[in-house]
Order: structure tokens, then C-alpha cells, then sequence
């Protein structure tokens, strides 16, 4: 409970573990939370699945829980904004509400092959120039088809134009503003902009490539901005609160963050790590395995573009070590475990659990722990641990760098990783620049609220965001250089053994 006076914003955020609803003031500060977890489905190796009927159920749970800790009421609530986990595919029965299987998350490899197979004699780049994207299973679009070819019935009846296809910005937005009895069908085009489905430069479904990939365009949402109001929220505690944004979790946090201007960039610290860069309303094309998205537009104002570099496994890592590995008993123990030794002991962890992301892109690859002698202990270990997410951003910043021509002058950080301060100060060492944390860590919901704000002119402008935005900590670089460059050419040492570890006639 917080003594603040409404008006309030509230925030949905779906994410890839959990569904939370905060509340926030005039200020950008937290009223009330509420969370809960839902279940992660493995099939089989390399297929995630979620279950979006549970996920919806949670999302209308927490919404009441955050509403009722804070003590208001929909009255007090000027709008509601979205963000949500990335690239998650849910298709679903638009007369019952039904999905008609469960949602493929983004870490979902199913659909590998056929990637490759989209591919043709292109590769990787078949699509690139209009999405940003490399063909990958990480993108919608191929997980989109993959349930038409393997859901019985599922193409005729989308073809019909009784099935709808959401990230799932899109399936709440659509359950929220009452479902079968007309819920509005749209998306946003940070979320659109991850499907390999929509044209950057047109912020439109590209028809060439719903033919390529054989999708019917009966089954997409329609693509708004990232701040507008979509429609009003059908029933329960938010009944006739406006639904006012939507912004894929890391567009959200670059939001928060307020990175507002070109060369600003965030990197978020959760199950996997994502870092935006803004790069204006310029479509910067990557040549070093980065991806070009939509970093959020307001209202009808120009778009604003940013290059993503994204690491599949961080937080998940420490997770790994605690619940498989047996190895901590609670994440926050790995920071006391590392710090009880000096240095890694020798020993690189590079965790390509599902292939390495940004920027290799190399599915074929498995994790490995390399530089292993009998001096290395668990705690060696768990600074390892550490250290491959901070090897992994400095490696995505190089590319940054690289592809933009924009030296980073400063890291702002948020996620759950950054309550880890050892982390946040090997960061700041590995990458030679400052590592900033902000005093709200929960950015991707705050990113989510200003957007919805800014649309019902809760918050006047982005200046107004800018002001809100306080810095609770800041680490700067102590490593000596001749130290960072061996140990980085340790690393990539140690990432070159994990390549071509599945060989393809593993993958079919």
C-alpha cells in the first residue's frame, strides 16, 4: 500500500514464466503487484510450450490482486498497457475462444527444419531486408505454420476465417476487450515486428511473404502503434478502463528506460537477456548477427527503430544451476558462492543450451564448460556462471558498435539479474563503460504504463517520462585492460567448441 493519490496506471505484463499487473503512480512509482507463475510444458527436447487458457485465467487474477493491494478501483485508473513475452504463438478459435493447441513459446525450436527449408537457396537472410530478421525458430511466422501443418483441420478452418493467430500482446488484449462477444484483434508493431511477417519499412503484413511461408492473412491481427487506445476492457475489476498499449517485453524496457534518444541502450537481465539500441527512425541492416526492430511508436507519430542483440540463456542459467544442477539452493546464492573465490578459476561456461542467439545464430551448437582442471570448484563454477552473461553482452555491444557506428557510452540495466552486484560490476569491467540501474527495476511494466499514459494524456510527453527517471546505482570499470582482452579471447575460445555439436540429420 502506498499513500500515493490517484490517479493510477496499471501495467500487464505477460511474461515468459509468470503474468504480473502492476500499478503505478503520476511519478512512475510502484503502488501494488501481484504475480503468479504458470506452467512450462516440454514435449520434447527443444519444444516449449505454454498453456494460454492458464496464462489468461492468471493475467485476470493478477489484475484483480494488484487492484485490490493498491485499494482502488477502476475509477482510479485512467488506462491499462501490455507487454508481453516476444514471438509466443497462440492460435486460436475465434467463435469459441478455444486455442486450438498450446502456445509455442519463443525458445521453441520445433521449427528448425523448417526454416531451413524456408531458406531455400538463400538461407538465413531470405527475408531480411523487409523484416530485419534472419529466418530463425525464434520468429512467429514459422511457428504460425508449423500449427497449420500439424493441427488437424487447423488450415481449412483458418482459410475459412474462423482461427486467429496473436503474440500474446494480441490474446490478451483480444480476451480483455470481451473476447468472443467483439474483442478487438490487433497487435502492435514492436510485436508485429517479430513475427518475419510485417514489412519494417511499411509497418504492414508483407504479402510476398505470407505467399512464401503459406499463411493466410485471414488469421493476423491488425497492426496499431505501440500508444493509442485498442478499446475498452469488456468486464471484471477494469471494466471500461481503456486498453492504451502494447509493447513486446524488451521494446517496453527500452520505453522505461527512457531511451528516448538514438544511441541509447538498455539491456534487460531476465530468463534471457535482450539489449536495444536506439537507432532513430534510421533501419539500420545488420551485418553482424543483430536484429532490426521496431523500437515503439506513439500514437501517429514516426516510428522509432533500435538493433536487438538477444541471449537465450542468463537468468535461466542460474535457474539450470539450483533446480538440475542441485548446485545453490536459491539464485540469490550464486553472487555469495562467486564471490567466495577470485577469479573463474580457468574455467568458461558458455551456455548455448538451444544454440547460440545474437551474434552467431548457430542452432547446431550445445553448451559446454571449457578450461576445466581439478583446481576448479563450484564456486569456480558459479562465477563462470556469471561471467557468461556479461561475455555474452560485451560480445552483442562489439556488433552493435560495429553495425551502428555508436560507441555505447553507458548500459542501462534492469531484470531480475540486476539485484546481483557482483554481476552488474564484472559487467561494467568486461564491457569498459558505466552500468546504470534505475531505482524502478520493473521497466518492461513501467515502459508498458507510460506508453498507455502518454495515449490518454495521463503523462504530457516523453520529457515529462524523461524527469520520472531516477538512478539507484552505477558501477564503473576496475579491470585492468590487458586482463579483459585475455580473457575475452578465452571466451571466444571457449564459445568456437560448442559449434557444430547436432549435426543435421539430428535436426529433422
Amino acid at each position: 500500500m502506498t499513500t500515493s493519490t490517484g490517479p493510477f496506471i496499471a501495467a500487464i505484463d505477460q511474461g515468459t514464466t509468470s503474468s504480473r499487473c502492476i500499478v503505478f503512480d503520476r511519478d512512475g512509482r510502484i503502488v501494488s503487484v501481484d504475480q503468479k507463475e504458470h506452467e512450462q510444458i516440454f514435449p520434447k527436447p527443444g519444444w516449449v510450450e505454454h498453456d494460454a487458457t492458464e496464462i489468461w485465467t492468471n493475467v485476470q487474477e493478477v489484475v484483480a490482486g494488484a487492484i485490490s493491494k493498491a485499494g482502488i478501483t477502476a475509477a482510479d485508473v485512467k488506462a491499462v498497457g501490455i507487454t508481453n513475452q516476444r514471438e509466443t504463438t497462440v492460435m486460436w478459435d475465434k467463435n469459441t475462444g478455444e486455442p486450438v493447441h498450446n502456445a509455442l513459446v519463443w525458445q521453441d525450436t520445433r521449427t528448425d527444419g523448417l526454416c531451413k527449408e524456408l531458406g531455400r537457396n538463400v538461407g538465413q537472410d531470405r527475408f531480411r531486408r523487409e523484416t530485419g530478421l534472419p529466418l530463425a525458430s525464434y520468429f512467429s511466422g514459422p511457428k504460425v505454420r508449423w500449427l497449420l501443418d500439424n493441427v488437424e483441420g487447423l488450415r481449412e478452418r483458418a482459410e475459412a476465417g474462423d482461427i486467429l493467430f496473436g503474440t500474446m500482446d494480441t490474446w490478451v488484449i483480444w480476451n480483455l476487450t470481451g473476447g468472443v462477444n467483439g474483442g478487438k484483434h490487433v497487435t502492435d508493431v514492436t510485436n508485429a515486428s517479430r513475427t518475419l511477417l510485417m514489412n519494417l519499412h511499411e509497418l504492414a503484413w508483407d504479402e510476398r511473404i505470407l505467399q512464401s511461408i503459406d499463411i493466410p492473412a485471414a488469421v493476423l491481427p491488425e497492426i496499431r502503434s505501440s500508444a493509442e487506445v485498442y478499446g475498452e476492457v469488456k468486464d471484471g475489476v477494469l471494466a471500461g478502463v481503456p486498453v492504451a498499449s502494447a509493447l513486446g517485453d524488451q521494446q517496453a524496457a527500452l520505453f522505461g528506460q527512457t531511451c528516448f534518444a538514438e544511441g541509447e541502450a538498455k539491456s534487460t537481465y531476465g530468463t534471457g537477456t535482450f539489449m536495444l539500441m536506439n537507432t532513430g527512425d534510421k533501419i539500420i541492416n545488420s551485418y553482424s548477427g543483430l536484429l532490426t526492430t521496431v523500437g515503439y511508436q506513439i500514437g501517429d507519430q514516426k516510428p522509432v527503430y533500435a538493433l536487438e542483440g538477444s541471449i537465450a540463456v542468463t537468468g535461466s542459467l542460474v535457474q539450470w544451476m539450483r533446480d538440475q544442477m542441485g548446485m545453490i539452493k536459491t539464485a540469490a546464492e550464486i553472487e555469495t558462492l562467486a564471490s567466495s573465490v577470485d577469479d573463474n578459476g580457468g574455467a568458461y561456461f558458455v551456455p548455448a543450451f538451444s544454440g547460440l542467439f545474437a551474434p552467431y545464430w548457430r542452432s547446431d551448437a550445445r553448451g559446454v564448460i571449457a578450461g576445466l582442471t581439478r583446481y576448479v570448484t563450484r564456486a569456480h563454477i558459479a562465477r563462470a556462471v556469471l561471467e557468461a552473461t556479461a561475455w555474452q553482452t560485451r560480445e552483442i555491444t562489439d556488433a552493435m558498435t560495429k553495425d551502428s557506428g555508436v560507441e555505447l557510452s553507458a548500459l542501462k540495466v534492469d531484470g531480475g539479474m540486476t539485484s546481483n552486484n557482483l554481476l552488474m560490476q564484472t559487467l561494467s569491467d568486461f564491457l569498459d563503460a558505466p552500468v546504470v540501474r534505475p531505482m524502478v527495476a520493473e521497466t518492461t511494466c513501467l515502459g508498458a504504463a507510460y506508453a498507455a499514459g502518454l495515449a490518454v494524456g495521463f503523462w504530457p510527453d516523453t520529457d515529462a517520462l524523461r524527469a520520472n527517471w531516477r538512478r539507484a546505482a552505477e558501477w564503473t570499470p576496475r579491470m585492468p585492460a590487458d586482463q579483459r582482452d585475455r580473457e575475452y579471447k578465452n571466451w571466444l575460445k571457449a564459445v568456437e567448441r560448442t559449434m557444430g555439436w547436432i549435426d543435421e540429420e539430428d535436426h529433422s
